[in-house]
């Protein structure tokens, strides 16, 4: 997909405050760490249409309305997946503005784990 330069430089800029983790990291991390959520950050409509098995989903559109409300310890280790990586850096971000300390963007996304072999639920 292209994206825009200026949606590229909003994601370029956040990348350093974000700590992205690849797939392996993020599979090591679900299994170690109790209470670790997989977080789905993708548009409704996507999720609808495939998503990861154990996965929650928290679309980007309303993700700073709802995510004290879903998750109110602050905490809470959250992986964050969007379609390829770069919305889930947004994401991350935000919530870490908002005092999430434990967030992660899951790199490569969810197209990344289709290739890869994660479970999936249609």
């Amino acid at each position: 997909m292209d994206h825009s330069t200026g949606f590229l430089n909003m994601v370029n800029e956040a990348r350093p405050r974000v700590k992205e983790i690849s797939l392996s990291e993020a599979l090591e991390k679900l299994s170690d760490t109790p209470g670790a959520v997989l977080l789905d950050v993708r548009e409704d409509y996507e999720w609808n249409a495939g998503h990861v098995k154990k996965a929650t989903h928290l679309g980007r559109g309303v993700l700073e309305r709802d995510i004290e409300k879903r998750f109110p310890d602050k905490a809470t280790p959250l992986l964050m997946y969007c379609g390829g990586g770069f919305r889930s850096v947004l994401a991350a971000d935000s919530a870490r503005k908002m005092g999430y300390s434990n967030v992660f963007s899951i790199e490569g996304g969810y197209k990344a784990m289709q290739d890869s072999g994660w479970p999936m639920e249609p």
